[in-house]
């Protein structure tokens, strides 16, 4: 068996904003494996300014998971536990090659194109014209669940775009979830919570910055909508810590990205130990190419959770993918009509 890498730059049709800044482009990487004619490709999906492998040795590492391939998935992964996106990356490519093609990751109803996944429609931040038009589209394209981002407008703005919302669909006909990326500051957070608790929102994400473990708890204790634990959990690597950190916090769910958290493995830890508490959780990608969100998608289905999951559709992208992965609905589905084509990769 030979592993090689390659460096692959996603272009953002439009500039997206989150409460970290702008994006314009997001980095990715790839691993491929080649052994007796076969090969497998897996996604190392870092995000720069949040994974916890966003360091300066990170190709460094990539190269010397690649120069040390024999060792097997399951040493490589222990091997490489300061670095989730390689983790992720390596279990997909792996899964690959043993795979009858490339693609199918995990054979099930959803591969076949009989069943779909339930997904949130993204609002991405902007200016209130921008966001309410985002509303809009995904409400007439189907979806019953929304996900805002918020903390990068004025709040009070905000406050009128959940108000717009709330004015023209009732809490039956839409789900509304939103995430603050950490924008909130420990004093006024709770009484931010009080504000849009008035709207009838299914939860927020992350409200304070991670690593305020006591404030978080607090927050978990006295809020009055449910807290769903974000990027609390990246760079937690030990499985006694994050069941510590989950006894601390007692948040009301937990949010699992592959790439951030150790891929698959990583990610059931959490799933169980969420489970083990009575904490819900859902699964959500993280700008992924086509190629992660595949291999995230297919193995969420697996885990039979019905919560509409964070899974995007790679349709922010200018130069991504060809892949039978589309969203009608409010659901992602699997049209095998639709062929792979990945040769901007020139593999």
């Amino acid at each position: 068996m030979t592993a090689s890498y390659l460096r692959y730059v996603l272009d953002f049709k439009r500039p997206s904003g989150t409460s970290r800044g702008i994006m314009t482009q997001k980095e990715t990487w790839f691993i491929i494996l080649e052994d007796g004619g076969k090969k497998g490709i897996g996604e190392c999906g870092i995000l720069r300014g949040l994974s916890i492998d966003d360091r300066p040795d990170y190709e460094e590492r990539l190269a010397w998971a690649c120069q040390n391939i024999h060792l097997g998935e399951e040493k490589l992964w222990q091997e490489l536990v300061e670095f989730p996106s390689i983790q992720f990356g390596l279990e997909t490519a792996f899964r690959s090659l043993a795979a009858e093609t490339p693609f199918d990751l995990f054979p099930s109803e959803f591969t076949t194109g009989t069943k779909n996944i339930p997904i949130n429609g993204l609002v991405w931040m902007g200016d209130e014209a921008y966001m309410k038009q985002q509303v809009e589209e995904k409400l007439a394209s189907g979806f019953n669940c929304i996900k805002l981002k918020i903390g990068a407008i004025d709040f009070d703005k905000e406050l009128t775009l959940l108000e717009f919302i709330c004015n023209h669909f009732t809490a039956e006909q839409i789900e509304i979830r939103v995430d603050a990326n950490g924008a909130f500051s420990q004093s006024d957070a709770l009484d931010k919570l009080h504000q849009l608790s008035k709207y009838q929102l299914h939860s927020i994400e992350q409200p304070i910055k991670q690593h305020q473990e006591d404030a978080m708890q607090e927050l978990c204790n006295k809020t009055p909508l449910p807290i769903a634990l974000d990027e609390e959990l990246i760079g937690v690597f030990k499985y006694e810590e994050k069941e510590a950190l989950l006894q601390k916090i007692k948040p009301q769910f937990i949010i699992l990205k592959p790439s951030l958290v150790g891929g698959f493995k990583g990610s059931g830890e959490w799933i169980e130990l969420a489970e083990k508490h009575d904490i819900g959780w859902w699964v959500t990608s993280a700008l992924e190419s086509n190629i992660g969100l595949n291999a995230i998608a297919q193995w969420t289905y697996t885990l039979n959770n019905p919560m509409p999951q964070g899974l995007g559709t790679g349709a922010l992208y200018t130069n991504n993918f060809e892949s039978p992965l589309v969203v009608k609905n409010g659901q992602l589905c699997y049209d095998r009509s639709i062929e792979w084509n990945i040769n901007q990769l020139r593999l």
